[in-house]
């Protein structure tokens, strides 16, 4: 899924003020103590948070056989009993975002009538499109497309491939529109409109209304003075579990997708003992960036790795059937919105290998991320109006997103379909189904293979080092109740635990033991989400527009 460089992000004058407002703070609740070790402990929730994530990684690391045979089972029985919460909530959030463009509410401005934007817009929409960008981008660019044109089926839409591996033609134009369109279904705005949802609750909730800058404080309309109590920590701990397990799954699939880059450029082994290290490797380097702080390191590093993407993106686009890509994209994009309700349909679908396998997986995912990336978007959106946020949250990613999977795969499928017989990008995504590697075969059939596959690897670590160490920050300002500026000790505490859970989730059962933890986390948050909606309204209606 989608890294943030939040860490790269300064803090604009003004985020420190406090709004007066009806709304109280328990300050005895928020402002934390700073215990042993230079722990800021809010309360109960680093306590309960941190020592369930480290009976976690013992208890995996102790029984790993029975860990996977349980990670095993988890995820089927998870995207099979709640795929239709899943898709049905994601739906609501969706609808709740495009009510908010056009109701009176969406005059509000995030940080009080008077506040000003941060940034200008073309400022803004840089950070909102690398907020955009990250390792499920680099994972699933040439994968996913591949894999609902040729295997998935989504909607019932026949593969172009048949059996004996040729090329049915009369399957292919259709086949290649769904493949895309399911595609873009699944980084478009039904993801962004769950980023949305908590970017705007944390921005309302911070900037109108003097709160700590945490997931709690968005509850006060519906739990009042409680939110400071069990209540709150309960929410806080349920959004450390997500975002934690949410990030894992990502490190997971970086040192996986590493892991095959490195074997095809330089030969190294590929199996759990190289990932192991790649991810206590670049773990180190995140534990380096988080104490060089916010700008000594990581914000340049982040700047480069974004400049690298852009590089690469452009260099496929221009290297690849460039006309057919764009003719690929516009067709893709307008599938998509012809067949969006049946996508989001959970009743009655035959395609269940695409609904549960798929969607469900992809849905609890962007869930389990939306504190990371809700925070990020909050904090460089206050002065803007709620119309003017949720607009350009929904439509600036996402655009970047379907570009993204409309170049890489788009060139893709045109090499499955142009060359069935000698595609590497068949022989790894369709006959074989080795996700990590399916970039590089891509790149593979394209020039100066060598160099963009070394690029690749380079941004897929850069990527895993800066989505690490922002992650540590984000899970810190939650135990720490809202504070920016949690000690370092804290956020090398969660940094090393973040390398530690994708590591015992790959040695108990890799890939599946992944994307089981983030269902799992991501279904009590849903809940979360969906109460956050009324919470959301409530606090807009007593604004003043």
């Amino acid at each position: 899924m989608t890294e943030q460089q939040t860490q790269g992000i300064p803090e604009p004058e003004g985020h420190s003020e406090l709004i007066e407002t009806d709304y109280e703070i328990g300050q005895d609740n928020v402002e934390g103590n700073v215990g042993p070790f230079g722990f800021d402990i809010h309360n109960p929730v680093f306590l309960i948070s941190g020592l369930s994530i480290m009976a976690f990684v013992f208890y995996a690391l102790a029984l790993p056989e029975q860990a996977g045979d349980l990670f095993g089972k988890m995820r089927p029985w998870l995207t099979s009993t709640f795929d239709w919460f899943f898709l049905g909530a994601a739906n609501i959030f969706v609808l709740f975002c495009l009510a908010l463009i056009v109701l009176p509410v969406g005059k509000v401005r995030l940080g009080g009538k008077d506040a000003t934007p941060d940034y200008s817009y073309i400022g803004w929409f840089a950070m909102l499109f690398a907020a955009g960008m990250g390792i499920g981008l680099m994972f699933f660019g040439v994968l996913e497309p591949v894999y609902h044109m040729a295997i998935s089926e989504p909607l019932g839409v026949p593969s172009p491939i048949a059996e004996d591996g040729s090329i049915i033609a009369a399957n292919v134009d259709a086949a290649k529109r769904m493949g895309l369109a399911a595609t873009i279904y699944h980084w478009g705005l039904h993801p962004w409109a769950i980023y949305a949802v908590v970017a705007l609750a944390l921005a309302l909730f911070s900037f109108n209304k003097g709160l700590p800058l945490t997931i709690r404080s968005a509850f006060y309309p519906i739990f009042g003075e409680r939110v400071w109590g069990w209540t709150g920590h309960i929410i806080d701990t349920l959004a450390v579990f997500a975002t934690l397990f949410g990030l894992a799954t990502s490190l997971g699939f970086g040192a996986q997708q590493a892991n095959a880059g490195l074997n095809h450029v330089f030969g190294v082994p590929v199996g759990i003992t190289t990932q192991v290290l790649l991810i206590t490797g670049i773990t180190g380097v995140a534990l380096i960036s988080v104490l060089r702080g916010l700008d000594g390191g990581v914000k340049i590093l982040s700047e480069v790795n974004m400049g690298l993407a852009a590089l690469l993106l452009l260099f496929v686009l221009i290297a690849g059937p460039t006309a057919l890509i764009f003719s690929d994209f516009g067709a893709g994009l307008a599938t998509y919105v012809a067949e969006i309700i049946p996508l989001s349909n959970p009743i009655g679908r035959e395609d269940t290998g695409y609904m549960q396998g798929w969607t469900s997986f992809y849905w609890a995912w962007w869930i389990s991320w939306s504190p990371f990336v809700g925070m990020f978007i909050a904090r460089v959106s206050r002065g803007r109006t709620v119309r003017e946020f949720v607009t350009c949250v929904l439509i600036i990613p996402s655009l970047v997103c379907v570009l993204w999977m409309a170049v890489f795969g788009g060139v893709a499928i045109d090499q499955v379909l142009s060359s069935p017989e000698t595609s590497a990008v068949k022989a790894q995504v369709i006959d074989s189904y080795n996700p990590p590697l399916s970039l590089f075969a891509m790149l593979e059939g394209l020039p100066l293979s060598s160099i963009t596959s070394v690029l690749g690897i380079i941004l897929v670590i850069v990527f895993f080092v800066t989505s690490s160490d922002s992650g540590s920050l984000v899970i810190d300002t939650i135990t720490a109740g809202g504070k920016v500026d949690a000690p370092v000790p804290q956020r090398v505490f969660w940094c090393t635990f973040e390398g530690a859970v994708a590591i015992v989730l790959l040695i108990g059962g890799g890939l599946g033991a992944l994307q089981a933890m983030v269902i799992s986390t991501g279904l009590p948050f849903t809940v979360v989400l969906l109460l956050m909606c009324w919470a959301i309204y409530s606090g807009l209606r007593s604004e003043p527009r």
